[in-house]
């Protein structure tokens, strides 16, 4: 079932979900499986957290990992992937199904790779969704910036 908060979102906006069996997208290839589509194109939202306290949400092509040392100089410091629990405390959504929509008090960064396509999915707040939008749908509904965090 899709959260409220990411249903009003998605119904403001004029956006449907692809809707899946439970359990059945918590990560990027099993999404883009079900979804039928490359899975770069699967928007996966990763939660990191420095020592400081700072908390940044980043949002990459599933076919990519997050560089440390860019995302240290993204953020100023080293940051580190939040627990499963912390992501849900944060967030309200676990780990396979966390939306960037509908965050708050979080900033936001999308790596450009996601901009070479014409479609890319994010989850809707659960791990049995997508939602197809453009790049800068994305980037416009979830506030982001646009940045160059992963390793190449």
């Amino acid at each position: 079932m899709i959260p409220d908060k990411v249903k009003k979102i998605l119904d403001t906006e004029g956006l449907s979900a692809l809707e899946f069996e439970e359990g059945s997208t918590p990560t990027a290839a099993t999404a883009a499986t079900k979804i039928g589509v490359e899975v770069g194109q699967i928007a996966k939202s990763l939660l990191f957290k420095g020592a400081s306290g700072l908390v940044v949400m980043v949002v990459c092509a599933g076919d990519k990992k997050v560089s440390s040392g860019k995302i240290k100089r993204l953020c100023g410091e080293k940051m580190s992937m939040t627990k499963p629990e912390e992501t849900y405390a944060l967030t309200g959504f676990w780990p396979g199904g966390v939306c960037p929509f509908g965050v708050e008090n979080i900033p936001i960064y999308v790596d450009d790779t996601l901009s070479v396509w014409n479609m890319v999915y994010p989850a809707a707040g659960n791990d049995a969704t997508g939602v197809p939008l453009s790049y800068e749908k994305l980037l416009r509904i979830c506030g982001g910036r646009s940045c160059d965090v992963t390793a190449e």
